[in-house]
């Protein structure tokens, strides 16, 4: 290989090794701050691990929590088709970490992936040896992608998407993202456009496999669940309540949300309000107290009387549990999905259509540009632009039973019309997995 091929990846590297030094403190402060669970683990970010694996490896690189749930239909199709197999999860953050094993406890591995250094690499790949891996969605790690190359451990990019904010940010570093995407085995886009971005970048032996979130089942007790909690809200703070719900909210969007609940002014409203990352729990019950919304946390429901609920008058239930965004999409009435009213891209959509619920979303859904698109053309969601729209938007659906029914079954069908990737994606390992 040339000198000036190598180039890229080398100021890469050394790029990487000026931070280093800056990551113990980037841990610390998060761990102190916001998520104790940043604290542990921290050699297994370094290439250090235990624990020597007994069976062959099929590894599957998922960042948070989105990308693992995405997995789990994947992870049970490859663990029936290679029983002699153990999965491996490797993610980033702690709560992908945690959804792992609420998903599959003892039954899949898990660590954090390593930094991507050459040294802490090599060591990742000495120690587990997989035989295959998967990257989901948009993680592209350089060192990695060259490692396995250079040792023939086939690596494919799974359920990829490439918005065009994201091909445009690849695009400033054109040369080292298309040595990395060339030195793919394959990669398997969502979308055409997905497919085409790729390309656009250097991306070789990409198809097109839909989208794995499609394909995700909500678990069987989730209907008897949400049936549950509406049951224990009715009892401590009044029944045939209308419930709208706020789900994995990013920050700066739960005031616009608190306005356009006040605007709508809805009768006997109750909001379940559910922050995206579990760090800013604290801070949003902070903002409930500062906006003057009365609110009882979900971790507390089981501790409070319904002498107590009604005495607090509460309008909102702050979601501050894990692993219970079906359960939540169950006991409501209406959902609206965060991440969109701002600029983050929005967050999933397709697990409030599967549980039948008419959805809302706002106008930054590059993330999931495809399915909200199509979901908006079926009639399973509506797009609003602002507070003001989701008001009106509130205020039209809460009242009206029958369009929420008929956006509901259009939900339902809207989220089975595109499943197939779980299958395409099984086909795809086994021509590089015997």
């Amino acid at each position: 290989m040339c000198e000036n091929s190598l180039m890229p990846r080398f100021l890469y590297t050394l790029l990487l090794y000026g931070l280093l030094p800056f990551a113990p403190i980037k841990l610390l402060w998060r761990g102190l701050r916001r998520q104790p669970e940043y604290l542990h683990h921290w050699g297994e970010r370094f290439g250090f691990y235990r624990g020597v694996p007994a069976q062959p490896v099929i590894w599957l690189h998922c960042v948070s929590v989105g990308e693992t749930r995405a997995a789990a239909p994947l992870v049970l199709a490859l663990q029936a088709r290679y029983p002699r197999h153990r999965i491996l999860f490797t993610h980033t953050t702690p709560t992908g970490r945690v959804t792992s094993e609420q998903l599959f406890g003892d039954k899949v591995d898990r660590v954090y992936l390593p930094y991507d250094t050459p040294g802490a690499v090599a060591r990742f790949l000495r120690h587990f040896k997989p035989e295959i891996g998967l990257i989901l969605e948009t993680e592209l790690w350089f060192n990695l992608i060259a490692a396995c190359h250079a040792r023939q451990i086939p690596l494919l990019l799974v359920n990829a998407r490439m918005s065009a904010k994201s091909a445009h940010g690849y695009g400033k570093v054109a040369r080292l993202t298309e040595q990395g995407l060339a030195r793919l085995s394959a990669i398997a886009a969502q979308t055409e456009q997905d497919k085409q971005r790729l390309q656009s970048l250097g991306a070789q032996n990409v198809s097109i496999c839909g989208n794995l979130k499609f394909d995700v089942e909500p678990p069987a007790d989730a209907d008897a669940l949400g049936t549950a909690l509406r049951e224990q809200l009715g009892e401590l703070v009044g029944r045939n309540r209308p419930v709208f719900l706020a789900a994995s909210t990013r920050e700066g969007e739960e005031e616009q949300i608190l306005d356009a609940i006040r605007a709508a002014d809805v009768p006997q409203l109750l909001t379940i309000l559910v922050p995206r990352h579990p760090q800013r729990f604290a801070e949003v019950g902070q903002l409930l107290k500062k906006r003057g919304f009365s609110y009882l946390q979900r971790s507390r429901l089981a501790h409070v009387t319904a002498e107590e609920a009604t005495a607090l008058n509460v309008e909102v239930i702050l979601g501050d549990s894990m692993g219970e965004m079906f359960t939540y999409y169950a006991a409501c009435d209406l959902a609206f999905i965060g991440g969109s009213l701002l600029p983050y891209g929005g967050q999933n959509l397709i697990e409030a259509c599967a549980m039948g619920k008419p959805v809302l979303v706002g106008p930054h859904t590059f993330n999931f540009e495809a399915a909200a698109e199509f979901a908006i053309a079926d009639r399973a969601a509506w797009r609003v632009r602002d507070s003001g729209e989701l008001a009106k938007a509130m205020q039209r659906l809460l009242g009206d039973a029958e369009a929420r029914q008929a956006m509901g079954w259009a939900a339902i069908e809207f989220s089975r019309s595109a499943g197939g990737a779980v299958q395409k994606v099984c086909d795809l390992v086994g021509r590089y997995l015997r």
